[in-house]
């Protein structure tokens, strides 16, 4: 499928989706925004990738964050940048995102960074938060998140003072996972994902879940039982033969159940 913001790409088991506006930091506009979560969306419905990378164009900025272009003039859901779209999106792909961040990650694109599951950055990356100096802030998944990585004494002051931050200190402290020379970051990406892919599918998936369901609520929770039961209890003996035992209207065969 061809996007206006973004590329796709799948080499084996990798799918790579790298955001497309060099030009303006990689920052992210509604566009981007909906193409993100639609392309993830259909990642979700194929079984050819089992691991996906998302990084940046160029090789300064990974994204700087966001910016409302052509938006209507409403505080209602048209007037408002769709980013949750994006992170929601990640957070329900039941396969793991690596971001490769391969330049500045500021703002929303830092953020964005977080709510992957992994991070491999190249050592000239920068991450910061801005939002408080230029009239803005993220009080949903950037400061949950970045508590969760980094802890809360911590990230609080990444949110007041707004410093930035080398690849080797984000290292340092949690909030990244690797960092490679930089002009390695394609093919340490790429080794990266490879390793991880190798795993069992339904085993990282449910991983994935585990970890969403404690700060995704009724919505994480929700995911990992029902995911659970989609993709096990359906075909287990035991709901086949109670699903059997009712449409006969009989009583089920018990022998069957809990094998």
């Amino acid at each position: 499928m061809d996007y206006e913001t973004i590329i796709y790409a799948e080499e084996e088991a990798v799918g790579t989706i790298t955001l497309n506006r060099p030009e303006d930091g990689n920052m992210f506009n509604a566009t981007m925004c909906h193409e993100l979560r639609d392309c993830i969306e259909g990642i979700r419905r194929e079984t050819r990738t089992r691991v996906i990378v998302l990084t940046g164009a160029g090789d300064k900025f990974f994204c700087i964050g966001g910016r409302k272009e052509g938006m209507e003039n409403t505080h209602m859901y048209a007037g408002v940048l769709p980013t949750l779209e994006m992170y929601e999106a990640i957070d329900r792909l039941q396969k793991p995102v690596i971001a490769s961040v391969n330049g500045f990650a500021v703002g929303g694109g830092n953020v964005l960074q977080m709510v992957c599951d992994l991070t491999i950055a190249k050592e000239s990356a920068v991450f910061r938060q801005v939002g408080p100096m230029m009239g803005s802030y993220d009080a949903g998944y950037g400061t949950w998140y970045l508590e969760d990585l980094v802890g809360k004494k911590r990230a609080k002051d990444i949110w007041y003072r707004n410093p930035k931050i080398k690849a080797s200190e984000a290292l340092e402290i949690g909030l990244i996972n690797k960092v490679v020379p930089d002009d390695r970051l394609a093919e340490e990406t790429r080794t990266y994902a490879h390793e991880v892919a190798q795993r069992g599918s339904f085993a990282l998936a449910s991983i994935k879940g585990a970890f969403n369901a404690r700060h995704g609520g009724v919505s994480g929770l929700s995911r990992v039982t029902h995911d659970l039961l989609l993709r096990q209890y359906l075909d287990s003996d035991e709901s086949q033969e109670l699903r059997s035992a009712f449409a006969e209207r009989r009583a089920p065969d018990t022998d069957k159940f809990g094998h």
